[in-house]
Parts: C-alpha cells; sequence; structure tokens
C-alpha cells in the first residue's frame, strides 16, 4: 500500500493533485477530462489523487474510498479508482465488493474490510492534508502547488498543465 496515489514520473515538470470524492458528479467530470488529456501530456504529467469524501452529501463516498485503498494494498489502486467513476452510481457495499471481486481480491477480505473500516484511517490522512490546504469541496485541483480553478473540462485542463510545463524550469 503507498502513501499517495501517483501516476507518471517524480521528475514530471508537473504535478496535478486532485482532492475527490467517487461521488460526486464534478470530480467524474474532472476524472473524464483527465483521462482524456494524461495520454496527450506523457511524461510530462505527475498525477496524485487523494481522498476527500463528503460524507454529508455523498452517503456512499467514504466506503467506496475505504473500497479503492483495499484494492491499493493488493497493487490495484488505479484500476478500482476507474471502476468506481465509471459506476458512480453504483456505490452500495455490494457494488464494491463485486467491483473488488472483479479486480482478483478476495470477496471475504473485501467484505470485511468495508465492515471493519480497516482503510478508513488511510482515508481519513487525505482528508486532513486537503483540510490543512484549505480544501472544502471536490474536485479541488492543484498544478505544481497553485489551487487550480479554472473550467474542468478536457481543453480547460489540458491548456492550464500545458502552461505549468512551459513555465517549469528545465
Amino acid at each position: 500500500m503507498s502513501a499517495e496515489h501517483v501516476d507518471g514520473p517524480d521528475d514530471a515538470p508537473v504535478t496535478l493533485i486532485i482532492y475527490g470524492d467517487y461521488e460526486c458528479p464534478d470530480t467524474r467530470v474532472a476524472h473524464v477530462a483527465l483521462q482524456r488529456v494524461r495520454p496527450r501530456l506523457g511524461d510530462t504529467l505527475r498525477y496524485v489523487y487523494r481522498h476527500f469524501p463528503l460524507r454529508t452529501i455523498h452517503p456512499h463516498a467514504q466506503h467506496a474510498a475505504e473500497a479503492a485503498e483495499l484494492a491499493d494494498a493488493e497493487e490495484k489502486f488505479w484500476e478500482m479508482h476507474v471502476q468506481l467513476f465509471k459506476h458512480q452510481h453504483e456505490l452500495e457495499d455490494a457494488d464494491l465488493v463485486r467491483y473488488a471481486t472483479e479486480l482478483g481480491i478476495d470477496e471475504i477480505r473485501a467484505r470485511d474490510a468495508l465492515r471493519t473500516h480497516a482503510y478508513a484511517e488511510r482515508v481519513e490522512a487525505d482528508v486532513r492534508s486537503g483540510l490543512a490546504l484549505g480544501v472544502h469541496g471536490t474536485p479541488t485541483m492543484f498544478i505544481n502547488g497553485v489551487r487550480y480553478t479554472g473550467a474542468r473540462d478536457a481543453r480547460a485542463l489540458e491548456a492550464a498543465l500545458r502552461g505549468a510545463s512551459a513555465q517549469s524550469p528545465a
């Protein structure tokens, strides 16, 4: 299990950090846009995903984040990450267990992890880091440490990421 969920090289000129919620429709919009943009940016982008479940308005977000952490323990975080956004309206515990078993995770282990909140502290660590940075909603994005407040569509996101890459020291 990793401390952070990182995709891309450590020495990439651009780091995008997203604080997200698997049940949040706006986070899903950003996720879909990023899926379109990432292949075009290649090794210039380091993507970091952090959990920020909005528990009061998204009742399934906490368990979805815990399911992602369960998958991370099996080195399948990104596969679960994609599944959770793909099936954003199907996040009941039975759904989460099904996604885990489809990834090869033992069903009993998945059920127990959700029942006991085995990965709740890992999710909470992300929430605390977000709160320390002033995160209150999702998605909240940072590009090279600077909060990004622009549009979440692919075109705007790609332009912002390319702009940050151009400003990055060589």
